[in-house]
């Protein structure tokens, strides 16, 4: 199979098309064939040398871990998916994966089928930044519909599915940001906060009461 490679620490420069031996599934395990994998600062990160490389070792060595795909085969075991089920995760993270290949294996239990509604590409996008907003709104601070909450960067990757989830849990939203006031607004911010300046930010704050 094909697989972008990173051949040293560096630069984009030390990625590298290459060809490589197609994994197998042992028990447990899904071989997924790569539809679209999410590009991550951690990725550009542990190219460099630095987030996660320490886990991986030297070069070569395979990055990515946002995956979307179609099961091609199974391993002894397996019994949530089927073949041709279209899924996606993030499996196996901080220990290589390998998603910038062509195939991946991992245990099914860190794969979920993905939505109908959404494309293999935005479901390849949205693993690590939708786990990191559900692991800090949910499982850590267990927000409930009584509580307010505060998402910086609400535009950016984690922070705009912050406020979904948030919404979702029938919270009061207040953000920040400088960017699509409009989306934010679509997504049911309550108060949307322009840090940046302009006309209408002592607006705004006049709008937030104590408590």
């Amino acid at each position: 199979m094909r697989a972008v490679e990173v051949s040293r620490f560096g630069g984009p420069e030390v990625l590298r098309l290459v060809d490589l031996e197609r994994p197998s599934p042992i028990s447990t395990e899904i071989l997924v064939r790569v539809l679209a994998a999410g590009v991550n600062p951690v990725d550009c990160k542990t190219r460099r040398g630095e987030g996660v490389a320490r886990w991986l070792g030297a070069p070569p060595f395979v990055v990515g871990w946002d995956v979307a795909g179609v099961v091609e085969a199974m391993g002894y075991g397996v019994t949530r998916f089927a073949v041709g089920d279209v899924v996606f995760g993030m499996p196996r993270f901080p220990r290589a994966v390998g998603a910038y290949g062509e195939f991946v294996t991992a245990p099914s239990r860190q794969f979920a089928r993905a939505p109908k509604s959404i494309s293999p590409t935005d479901a390849a996008g949205l693993p690590l930044a939708a786990l990191t907003a559900w692991q800090c709104l949910v499982d850590t601070a267990t927000v409930r519909g009584d509580q307010k909450v505060l998402v910086h960067g609400a535009s950016g990757g984690v922070g705009h599915l912050a406020v979904q989830i948030a919404k979702s849990r029938g919270a009061c939203v207040v953000t920040t940001g400088s960017r699509d006031r409009d989306a934010l607004a679509s997504r049911g911010v309550d108060v949307a906060l322009d840090l940046v300046g302009g006309s209408d930010t002592m607006l705004l704050l006049e709008t937030l009461r104590e408590g």
